[in-house]
Order: C-alpha cells, then structure tokens, then sequence
C-alpha cells in the first residue's frame, strides 16, 4: 500500500506550465539595433541638392528698397534711391508718406519697401504703417532689423 500510495503522489503531481516570458534576449537586441542606428546616423547626409549650372545667366538686377525710419519719438524719414541712383532722405509725415508712396509705386511698383523702426516705437504705429503701405499697392513689405 505504501508503495502504491507513493506512486500515486508521484502521478497526482501536475507540472505547473511556465508563465514568465524571458525578455532578456530581445533588450539585447534593442540594445545592438539603437547603438548601429546611433553610429549610422551622423553618416548619413542630408538632402543636399546638386543644381545644375547654365552658362549666360545673368544675375537679377534687384532694386534698392525704399526704407521708412521710424523714431522713438513718432517722427518718420524716407531713404531712397532715385533714378539717377543718387541716396535721398527726406522727413516727412503719414499724409506725406502716403503721397510718396502712391507716387512710388505708380513709378516702382514691383519696389520693395522696408521699415525701419526704433525699438521703442509701439507696435501698433509700426502696424498702422505697414498695413497703409499695402494698401497704397506696395507688393513687398519687410522689417529691418539688427542682427545680435
């Protein structure tokens, strides 16, 4: 009877199933695959393009912008190029500057304007400004800035 009690113990014992997964082997693999991404990727260049190169073009002739200085105390000037290419610089008011630049670009139109503001001047006036150049028709509009 021993003996068979013992047999049966031996028979009832079921082996429990493995429910642990080994992941050590695929952090390994995710561990090789980012060290070769990390040393390839400086390798690799970016997308430079190789233009192709024509003989006989002639490099566009751009026209010196119309530049409206504004100071810190609501004062405008006017600095330009006019047609014998000699500097001009005049003071003048909004009433005046809007004269001058619906002159300008009747004469100019494809002239590029750019403002010129001290950083104490509000942002309002400088948009005010803008916004009545482009409505005297002036197709490009920039800001001039200093660079650090």
């Amino acid at each position: 009877m021993a003996g068979s009690s013992n047999s049966s113990m031996r028979g009832s014992r079921s082996r429990r199933a493995m429910a642990d997964i080994n992941v050590v082997p695929y952090i390994d693999v995710m561990l090789v695959l980012l060290v070769i991404f990390m040393v390839t990727a400086p390798l690799v260049a970016p997308s430079i393009v190789n233009l192709p190169t024509v003989g006989g073009a002639a490099p566009q002739q751009q026209t010196p912008p119309v530049i409206v200085n504004i100071r810190a105390d609501g004062n405008m000037s006017v600095k330009y190029k006019d047609d014998a290419g000699a500097q001009q610089q005049e003071d003048m008011s909004k009433a005046d500057l809007k004269g001058f630049i619906s002159d300008r670009a009747a004469s100019h139109p494809d002239q590029p304007v750019v403002i010129a503001a001290d950083k104490t001047v509000k942002y309002e006036i400088v948009m005010n400004v803008m916004s009545e150049l482009k409505a005297e028709g002036v197709k490009r509009v920039g800001l001039l800035v200093k660079s650090q």
